[in-house]
């Protein structure tokens, strides 16, 4: 075997609400950020399985102590059963790649892995300890970083990445950025399915909606602007299925992440080089799977117009910049880049 045969890169985005893996040897796959554990003997005779991770946990969460163990893109703290279960969730990202974690003998694995743009060093420090032994080299980016370098979108470019737990900002000077380039707010995925569900409880009091139902009507019908037509779902009323008209209130949720990102747009935007500003702002980049939201982009384009305009565009894979990103940094990175996990 050659020296790159023996290596496989892997490219890791790990998402509050989705996380995904792209590998040198073409596994790309996505998973829902969950892991669950049968609670009593009675879900462990019918799921005949000891854990259960992605859409599957979610699916059988009521049998589950269910787990969705990253807040904010980060590791919970505090929780033996979260880190578990954030070593469960990478060990099967892994695994869906190709790598067999119980071989003897493996390809030498090196990972990158895109955290929020201002991930503490003990959260990164939580990382490495539950990726030992599973892979051989890391590298913690940031994931907004990680989606320039994919896009080889390096200099004069500011990328805002809108996921689930937060909306992360950083802007591009042609090297590694700083703390002051970057920017992390939690008006993202999860701040609309709160508010989606607020509303909701306060406008229909009879209807019976839970966090997963909106998080689900968000994803399918959501938007900012104006609607296309009216949005209606049924939800258990008593008992009975009965449809609701939840448009307004679908509006108003989504809308509630546009100010906070205009906002910290214009903030970072005047910290660049006054002779560099005109380049950036129009060459604004959004990623995540909130960026999805229909109207979103052309909403925070016209937020630009204070300061002379500007020019936004959305990435073409939202689902997989991140990790075919820090993909392209582990194949680009030099030997001494690398923290080494092994002995």
């Amino acid at each position: 075997m050659t020296d790159r045969q023996k290596v496989l890169n892997v490219g890791i985005d790990l998402g509050t609400s989705r996380s995904a893996i792209s590998a040198s040897n073409g596994q790309r796959h996505v998973v829902e950020s969950y892991v669950g554990w049968p609670v009593d003997m009675v879900a462990r005779k019918v799921l005949k399985r000891s854990v259960l991770i992605g859409s599957d946990a979610v699916e059988n969460r009521t049998m589950l102590d269910l787990h969705r163990p990253l807040e904010r893109g980060l590791v919970k703290e505090g929780s033996k059963k979260d880190l578990d279960a954030v070593r469960q969730l990478l060990n099967h990202l892994l695994e869906l790649a190709g790598i067999d974690l119980e071989a003897k003998k493996r390809p030498s694995v090196r990972a990158v892995v895109g955290v929020p743009a201002e991930a503490m060093r003990v959260n990164k420090q939580q990382l490495r300890s539950t990726l030992e032994g599973a892979v051989d080299s890391l590298m913690i980016v940031s994931e907004p970083f990680a989606v320039a370098y994919g896009l080889d979108a390096l200099l004069h470019s500011l990328i805002v990445d809108i996921g689930a737990g937060t909306s992360d900002f950083c802007i591009m000077r042609g090297h590694f950025p700083t703390e002051e380039d970057q920017r992390t707010l939690v008006a993202a995925g999860d701040s609309i399915d709160e508010n989606l569900l607020k509303l909701v409880q306060e406008h229909h009091p009879e209807a019976q909606v839970s966090v997963y139902m909106v998080r689900e009507w968000k994803e399918k019908h959501g938007f900012v602007g104006k609607p296309q037509g009216r949005v209606k779902v049924t939800v258990p009323v008593k008992g009975t299925p009965t449809e609701i008209d939840i448009t307004d209130d679908l509006r108003s949720a989504c809308e509630s992440i546009v100010e906070p990102l205009v906002e910290t747009m214009l903030d970072l935007l005047p910290r660049v080089d006054p002779e560099f500003q005109a380049k950036v702002r129009n060459n604004v980049i959004l990623s995540g799977g909130c960026s999805l939201l229909s109207g979103l982009r052309p909403a925070l384009q016209d937020g630009l117009d204070p300061i002379g305009g500007g020019n936004i565009q959305s990435v073409k894979d939202a689902v997989f910049a991140g990790a075919e990103g820090c993909l392209a940094i582990a194949l680009d990175a030099e030997d001494e880049d690398w923290d080494r996990l092994v002995s």
